[in-house]
This record gives structure tokens, C-alpha cells and sequence, in this order.
């Protein structure tokens, strides 16, 4: 049992669907997977719980929607889905998530952040009329969603400039407030987030390559950071460009003093060099890591009582 005093010691435990956050703050992991379907992983998707509610949902990728069920997460808690980018692995089941939301009690707008648009992609707003447009929606027979009628609650997009080198405001609410910067994940546009519940700071890097001193200056001492590892050190130029290594990873944990590092967005490539990355990012980061799996809860203890 060496293992769960040491996890206890972090302050974190991964633990049972039906109490993660049931007390405090806590970040349950629904997707610690890519976007290839050979790992039995879903794909990138995050829940923040507050005192047992499913408040804050960051990306939405293939097979989330049933490790959202599985968590026990309801549609009525939700304040915001904060998208990083609109690749499918980070952003395909958001249709399928906001239809099962018409069989629940909510009725209030729910607001959708994620960046604006640039080059091949829509931004945030359009992607949600392409969708739902009741013209040419890919799914226009869910066209309530657009404004909120036929059943349907309203969806509020919040666009946000993925070239921000300063903090941007994404929604503040009595229980967090969110901000983002742009990040560097090649020629898509992108966004790393920070959310604040109280004392406590959880960062969301999404996908990047650590190229941008920005986000590691916005999450400085955060409690916790989510970092995407989809390649291993040997990896060439071109997903280099859109995704840190393991050496950029520690450098940008440890740069920015943060408390402990989760790694995610696992991906088979990353998967079969699995040790040597991480002796590489512990090179240089020393504080807690560990490695994220499907449904894995990490309950946040305050600052004050971390261990560094």
C-alpha cells in the first residue's frame, strides 16, 4: 500500500466515479488518449468538480460522451465546455454531450469558449452553426441549440484570440474564474487555460509545443497542470511543431514553478517510450508526476497544505 500513501501525500487519489470532488475541488481525467483508437483511451476531455458538481468541462474528443456518463457528471452543473482547439480528438462528441443535455432539466444558456478562427479552421461560433444551423447544419435538426428554443437551452459562444499573449477573461462565476492564452500547436489555433476555484489553480496546457513563453507566465505555481505528451524526444520537426517533447515539458513545469504535472493526451508513439520520457522530464521538473488514466480523479488539496 506504499503507492497510496505516497498519492495521499501529494494530495491527490485517484478514486471510485461516484465521489470524486464530492468535497473540495478536484479534476477528473475522461479522456487521457489521442486520436487513434488503439489504446483504450478516449480521447482528450477534462471535468473540474466543486463540492461534488461537474462545473467546468475542458475539450470534448471522441469517447467522452460515455466517460462523462460514467463519471456521473450532469448537464444541469455544467457553467462552461472550454475547447483549447477544434482538432476531433479535442471536440467531436459535442454534439452527442449537448443531445443527451435535452433529456435534463437545464434551461439556462450554457457558454462554449474556444478560440477564433485561422487558416482551415472556423472559429468558435462558426463551428457551432455548422453544426447546428437549421440551414446547413451538419446536425440542423438540433437547431434549438442555436437560440435557445424547441426544447433545446441556448449555447453561448465565447471566441477568444488564440494569438493573446496576456491573460483573457473567459467566464468568471461565484465558483471559478477561467482565463486563457494562446499557445503554439502549428498552424492550428489554439488555447491553454487556467482556472481558479478559491485558492487553488489548475492549468490546462491542451495542444502545444511550449514554444511560447505566455501560457508557463500565466500558470506560475499553479496547484496542478495537465500537459498533453503525445511524443517521444525523437520525434521530427513536423510534430515537434505541434506538440511539445519531453524535454520542453519539464523545462516548462519547472519554469513555472508548478506544484504537480499530469501527464495526458497519451498517444502510442509517446506510449512506447514511456521511461525514457519520463527520466528526460524528470531531469527537470522534480515535483509529483504522474501519468493519467481514463476516469482517474485528483483531488486537490489547498495550497497551504500541498507538498512541494
Amino acid at each position: 500500500m506504499r503507492w497510496v500513501a505516497a498519492l495521499l501525500c501529494w494530495g491527490w487519489l485517484a478514486v471510485a466515479q461516484a465521489v470524486c470532488g464530492e468535497h473540495g475541488v478536484a479534476v477528473q481525467v475522461l479522456g487521457s488518449g489521442g486520436p487513434v483508437a488503439d489504446d483504450a483511451r478516449a480521447s482528450a476531455g477534462y471535468l473540474l468538480w466543486i463540492d461534488g458538481r461537474a462545473r467546468l468541462m475542458v475539450d470534448v474528443g471522441g469517447g467522452t460522451f460515455l466517460r462523462y456518463g460514467e463519471a456521473g457528471a450532469r448537464m444541469e452543473d455544467l457553467e462552461l465546455i472550454a475547447l483549447t482547439h477544434l482538432h476531433t480528438d479535442h471536440a467531436a462528441d459535442l454534439p452527442a454531450l449537448l443531445k443527451g443535455g435535452y433529456f435534463s432539466s437545464r434551461t439556462r444558456p450554457l457558454p462554449i469558449g474556444g478560440p477564433a478562427a485561422g487558416g482551415l479552421f472556423p472559429g468558435t461560433g462558426e463551428f457551432l452553426q455548422d453544426l447546428f444551423s437549421p440551414q446547413h447544419g451538419a446536425f440542423r435538426y438540433l437547431y434549438g441549440f442555436l437560440g435557445g428554443t424547441d426544447g433545446l437551452f441556448r449555447l453561448d459562444p465565447l471566441e477568444l484570440d488564440p494569438d493573446a499573449k496576456e491573460p483573457l477573461e473567459v467566464l468568471r462565476t461565484p465558483d471559478f474564474r477561467a482565463q486563457a492564452v494562446g499557445v503554439h500547436h502549428g498552424p492550428v489555433p489554439a488555447l491553454g487555460y487556467l482556472v481558479t476555484v478559491g485558492h487553488r489553480r489548475i492549468a490546462f496546457s491542451g495542444d502545444q509545443n511550449a514554444s511560447r513563453p505566455d501560457f508557463a507566465r500565466m500558470i506560475r505555481g499553479a496547484d496542478l497542470l495537465v500537459m498533453a505528451h503525445a511524443i517521444p524526444e525523437s520525434a521530427g520537426p513536423v510534430a515537434r511543431n505541434l506538440h511539445a517533447t519531453p524535454s520542453a515539458i519539464g523545462r516548462l513545469a519547472a519554469e513555472a514553478g508548478v506544484h504537480r504535472l499530469l501527464l495526458s493526451h497519451l498517444m502510442a508513439r509517446s506510449l512506447a517510450h514511456l521511461d525514457q520520457s519520463l527520466s528526460i522530464i524528470r531531469a527537470r521538473y522534480t515535483g509529483p508526476l504522474r501519468v493519467a488514466e481514463d476516469l482517474m480523479c485528483l483531488e486537490l488539496a489547498s495550497p497551504e497544505r500541498a507538498t512541494p
